[in-house]
């Protein structure tokens, strides 16, 4: 009776007053739209669009990486802005500077970090390391994804060995400062960390981001992937994400000194590479384990494990994925989740005490990353169970993504599917630039406010259904067009390029932007 009173008093929404997802949906369209029309046409108009937006000349080699594009028809042209504002901190660094710097960061004790030298003549990459053997799959990575292209400079670049993020400027504004010749690394792991990485925020200068007038009547709908996660922007992601309270591994090397890693935050510096975990076998699609929409179950699916901070007492409750798996098994306490509902003319948040658990599938399946009582108190609070199947996601609508010590491997499978990718994070990724949410994915708030309202609209309304098959259907079109592997290599070989120019001993230190 409560499920049927669920379906029946919820709102209708019509094309003047949309669900906010059927609008952001639309939105996100457009957005789409506008990105394809805009991409550049020639060389000459893609060497124009770098300088207007980055104000300085392409790197060499542009031309050869705008031909090798085309050639291998990738949708996106100009795209990489994430990728010139995480290298453009290190102009003002000359050529001999950050060779140096790359090489003391590797010495330092504890750096963790590989040294990488790509040759162009080979297209190879060859990496070592102070002690390790494993380099996780990175050379292989790269020698894949760039055997194919030719004429590339020689270039070395360093390489995180774990999982989470490590970069951090100097707080120093002034350019060529004594700060900046400084690289240090400490162990922060395992206890709070939020003060280090915000210490920066009111140095920083932040670009005001554009204002959205879509309505979302009260809850925490994302409509601003950028502002969502920004640190700065959001003082209560201290006390709701494992790796601000307490990350397994956190060894920050402060500098300025350009390392690759997968994932990095908002505050952090790192330069970002696709991840080799995407190309594991455990994270690759198979179609012939999947099954057709109108197959599949109406749920929100997730199953794994507690990683993504180091529980020592009761503040495990505060982690992202334990509050994640707890509003789902419907484990809290004050039982008040919140829906649309109209009263009266208007259609408003209101609060409830019931959550549909036949729409949400979620379970631990290992409890670890804490200490013996922690691990046991998280035993007796959850339902877990031992063993899931790992494409039984792709048997519901709704596949959720989660962070958990860094990035989420499985990512690029639940794009690749059938089923609808919602994906939780704040790391962000290479990718950035050319994943549109609402379009190619749906993206869920760190505090989940809006979960059961989403889950709800999604799988028990036809309008809400109807938006969720076309998001699966262009997420997985679009996997298929742009984040193929030749793609991972086109941005790469973009990478390279600026990585050369901003090591050429020649080049001396400068600000672009003064």
């Amino acid at each position: 009776m409560t499920i049927y009173h669920a379906r029946t008093d919820a709102p209708t929404f019509t094309a003047e007053t949309p669900h906010p997802v059927m609008a952001l949906y639309n939105k996100a369209l457009t957005e789409f739209e506008n990105q394809s029309r805009r991409q550049s046409r020639t060389f000459k108009a893609a060497s124009h669009n770098y300088r207007t937006k980055y104000g300085v000349e392409p790197p060499p080699g542009l031309e050869e990486w705008y031909d090798a594009a085309r050639s291998n028809d990738s949708p996106l042209i100009d795209e990489f802005d994430s990728l010139y504002q995480t290298i453009s901190p290190f102009w003002r660094l000359s050529g001999g500077q950050v060779l140096d710097a790359m090489h003391r960061a590797k010495s330092l004790p504890r750096s963790d970090l590989w040294l990488c030298t790509f040759s162009g003549t080979s297209s190879t990459t060859k990496c070592s390391h102070s002690h390790r053997t494993f380099d996780r799959h990175i050379s292989q990575m790269f020698n894949n994804i760039l055997v194919n292209f030719t004429g590339l400079p020689d270039v070395t670049f360093l390489v995180n060995h774990i999982d989470e993020p490590r970069l951090l400027y100097p707080n120093s504004p002034e350019p060529s400062s004594l700060h900046d010749q400084r690289i240090t690394v400490e162990d922060r792991s395992r206890q709070p960390i939020w003060g280090l990485l915000t210490k920066n925020c009111g140095l920083e200068k932040r670009e005001a981001e554009g204002q959205d007038n879509i309505n979302t009547l009260g809850l925490p709908f994302v409509t601003n992937i950028s502002s969502a996660q920004d640190l700065c922007q959001h003082p209560e992601y201290s006390t709701s994400h494992g790796f601000m309270m307490s990350p397994v591994s956190f060894r920050p090397i402060y500098g300025l000194v350009p390392i690759f890693s997968t994932g990095k935050l908002s505050t952090m510096g790192d330069i970002l590479i696709p991840s080799p975990a995407y190309t594991e076998q455990e994270f690759i699609y198979d179609e012939s384990r999947d099954i057709d929409w109108g197959r599949k179950k109406d749920s929100l699916y997730w199953a794994g494990s507690t990683t993504g901070g180091f529980a020592v007492d009761t503040h495990w409750q505060l982690f992202h994925r334990q509050r994640f798996v707890e509003l789902t098994q419907n484990l809290r306490t004050d039982k008040c989740y919140h829906y649309l509902r109209t009263k009266g003319d208007a259609t408003q948040k209101v609060k409830s005490s019931f959550l549909n658990g036949r729409l949400f599938d979620v379970t631990f399946t290992r409890i670890f990353q804490c200490q013996r009582q922690a691990c046991r108190d998280q035993d007796a609070y959850f339902a877990t169970k031992s063993w899931m199947d790992k494409d039984k996601a792709l048997k519901s609508t709704l596949a959720f993504d989660i962070d958990g010590n860094g990035i989420s491997g499985r990512y690029y499978k639940l794009l690749a599917s059938k089923s609808v990718p919602m994906k939780q994070t704040l790391f962000q990724e290479w990718h950035n630039d050319r994943l549109i949410p609402w379009l190619h994915y749906v993206p869920v708030s760190q505090s989940m406010e809006e979960l059961p309202e989403l889950v709800f609209y999604l799988t028990s309304t036809a309008s809400g259904k109807e938006v969720a098959r076309q998001i699966a259907e262009r997420g997985r079109q679009w996997h298929a067009r742009a984040l193929r592997e030749v793609d991972t290599g086109l941005y790469v070989y973009r990478l390279l390029l600026e990585m050369a120019r901003l090591q050429d001993p020649r080049r001396k230190a400068k600000v672009p932007w003064e």
